[in-house]
């Protein structure tokens, strides 16, 4: 019952017992303590009706407190600067934002069907539903990866492209971790892992290729999850004539154990790019609030070396799981930001697919992130998608995501 319905019950009750208790001169003809009661009962049905009035004005608080917070989350995307890699084509991809929402509510189901539930240190949500939504864009003749771990992106990869061919590139084979639990093994993929196992750029492609009956490399998609640089990655798979890229891992400056193709194209001439190491700055403190509410944002002591070196993590060029790392002068990633440039057609990262406040996430920074697919705040969305039904731990693996096309050596 509204408070309005309630109000209006009231007033009418109130209004019909009188008229037929009264007498014609207006006197009433009930006792006292039949007037007493009557009392009692309109104190009782006032009281009823301001604790719905309250609880209506209560909602309505909440309500509105809500959408606030959502509205100043949703403000925070970027405010820190997102930093994308110049290319010939820019970011103009084919998708557009509505096809990545039809394709979120397409691969939830999907998703709730993987064979390895809980993969700790794999993909999450966001990132197994970027690779399906770009092997299905890219429709390749042949999939290869570096990186299989216990085979989800694997599976994932199988999903969106039943009948096509996968390489999987690992140092140890998937098959190792059925002993121990949950894992994924293809039948109709090549593993180049265990023993048998060779680095991407010691592959003899053009043998391998030979075999697998794949002569058009522009047709083929190569997915990396192997924590190496991706400068050397992007380098290797260009002297092998690959085309279309896509790098999981892509971490942000200060942060990861290789050099990524985000710290590599944090520039100061990239919008978005550069960083001021000033502890006085307005970026330090920014940083320093941000530091305090999300798990991977850095404040300014962190992001800087002692002679303020922002670039790759605090000066150095990270690579092979954080096993191999050497310090590059501000001088020599320029250098490797524009040889990167010169070498892409297009780069594009994938934005996050919904709002922190829907997935309860707290650890990529959103003032370092592009706008969600579904905004803080629209419940009704992230609902009708199916995303409300996943576990939120699966939420909390995003970092950047990048789809990456390679002009053609030609």
């Amino acid at each position: 019952m509204g408070a309005l319905s309630g109000r209006t019950l009231v007033l009418a009750g109130t209004r019909a017992w009188f008229f037929a208790n009264s007498s014609k001169n207006g006197g009433l003809r009930l006792p006292a303590f039949f007037r007493l009661g009557f009392v009692i009962c309109i104190l009782l049905l006032a009281v009823v009706l301001l604790i719905l009035v309250s609880a209506e004005w209560n909602q309505s608080w909440k309500s509105s407190q809500k959408a606030r917070a959502a509205a100043a989350l949703s403000a925070e995307f970027g405010v820190l600067g997102v930093p994308w890699c110049k290319a010939k084509e820019g970011s103009a991809v084919p998708w557009t934002r509505e096809e990545l929402v039809q394709g979120l509510q397409e691969f939830v189901p999907v998703y709730k069907k993987r064979p390895i539930k809980n993969n700790a240190f794999g993909m999450g949500f966001d990132h197994s539903f970027g690779l399906w939504f770009l092997a299905r864009q890219v429709k390749p003749l042949l999939l290869i990866e570096s990186g299989a771990f216990k085979g989800h992106s694997t599976w994932v990869m199988r999903q969106a492209r039943p009948e096509t061919p996968i390489i999987s590139i690992s140092p140890r084979h998937p098959e190792k971790y059925l002993k121990k639990g949950p894992a994924y093994v293809d039948r109709n993929t090549r593993y180049f892992a265990g023993k048998q196992f060779v680095d991407f750029g010691s592959v003899k492609w053009n043998k391998v290729l030979e075999e697998a009956g794949v002569q058009d490399r522009s047709r083929i998609l190569v997915f990396f999850d192997d924590h190496q640089s991706q400068l050397k990655r992007i380098k290797q798979a260009r002297d092998a004539g690959f085309q279309h890229l896509v790098f999981e891992d892509n971490y942000d400056t200060g942060t990861g154990d290789h050099y990524s193709l985000r710290q590599i194209c944090d520039q100061l001439h990239i919008e978005g790019g550069g960083h001021n190491c000033d502890p006085e700055s307005e970026e330090a403190r920014t940083r320093q609030y941000r530091s305090k509410k999300w798990e991977k944002a850095m404040d300014s002591s962190q992001l800087c070396g002692g002679g303020g070196e922002w670039w790759g993590v605090r000066g150095e060029m990270r690579d092979n799981f954080n096993h191999s790392n050497a310090p590059i002068s501000h001088q020599q990633h320029l250098h490797n930001g524009r040889l990167v440039e010169s070498m892409l057609q297009l780069y594009w990262e994938l934005p996050p697919v919904a709002g922190p406040s829907l997935t309860k996430q707290n650890r990529y920074d959103p003032a370092r992130s592009s706008r969600p697919l579904v905004g803080d705040g629209d419940r009704a969305l992230f609902r009708k998608l199916g995303l409300h039904s996943l576990e939120k731990r699966v939420f909390n693996g995003y970092t950047q995501m990048a789809y990456v096309r390679l002009l053609s050596s030609s």
